[in-house]
């Protein structure tokens, strides 16, 4: 059975579609997946999917691009939310510099306040970082960090960085990246990486694997993701599965479902 660690199918990528998208996903072999809020609307909609569907769990909490209208109302919705049974953690937060119209400092406060609600609520949390390692690195490590602890979401630094968070204790999403032919560096990650800190995710409906890259991704294209890294490291597929299944159980602290 596959875990996906990191999905949106509260999207609308998914709107005509979502029910038998979960039929197909399950019929493939995904046991059970984690829905990622990213704004306050999402993480309502990631909850409720929560609650109608056992294979689905859920994480609160709002992306770096989307903290402009953020209130301290707001952290205290989160809050209240985050104390439901299967919310599993605090998430997607972090920082994004990708673009260049952004409030660093802005995406920084809210960071902080974020991870100061996971310590809170007691929740691991699910870090966003693009373009940003050293500020997100600093960040993290200024609030302890290492004590909340959690998943690098679609790791794509090189393995200096990879080395200091897995030293953190935290766990490196790996998903459909790792199938694409310039993927180089994060090959490099997922070969020194050992087996027991790396979760799988699609991220879906985004970053797709090959031969689905720039399509709407779903959970099952992970099976391409779990060849990629059974031949990375000389592991059959079964043990790969298996792992990234007890890590997963591991990360968000789920109990009792084989």
């Amino acid at each position: 059975m596959i875990f996906d660690s990191h999905v949106h199918y509260d999207d609308e990528a998914f709107d005509g579609d979502r029910e038998e998208v979960f039929q197909k996903i399950q019929a493939e072999g995904v046991g059970m997946v984690v829905d990622i809020g990213a704004d306050i609307e999402s993480t309502k909609m990631a909850v409720e999917l929560s609650e109608k569907y056992d294979f689905i769990y859920a994480a609160a909490g709002v992306h770096p691009s989307e903290i402009a209208s953020l209130t301290e109302e707001d952290m205290e919705w989160l809050k209240q939310v985050s104390q439901k049974e299967k919310v599993v953690a605090i998430g997607e937060i972090g920082l994004d510099y990708h673009y260049d119209n952004i409030d660093k400092e802005l995406q920084k406060k809210w960071f902080k306040r974020q991870l100061g609600l996971a310590r809170e609520t007691g929740l691991p949390v699910c870090i966003h970082s693009r373009d940003a390692a050293q500020d997100t690195l600093d960040i993290m490590q200024a609030a302890n960090s290492s004590e909340i602890g959690g998943v690098i979401h679609c790791f794509s630094y090189g393995w200096d960085i990879a080395k200091i968070y897995l030293d953190m204790g935290f766990y490196l999403g790996i998903g459909g990246v790792l199938t694409f032919k310039n993927s180089k560096k994060l090959k490099e990650v997922a070969q020194k990486t050992p087996l027991e800190r790396i979760v799988l995710e699609t991220d879906a409906p985004y970053l797709a694997p090959e031969p689905y890259r720039g399509k709407r991704n779903v959970s099952h294209y992970l099976s391409y993701v779990v060849d990629e890294l059974a031949a990375i490291k000389g592991v059959g597929r079964e043990g790969i599965m298996q792992a990234t299944w007890d890590n997963a159980m591991s990360l968000y602290r789920i109990k009792g479902q084989a």
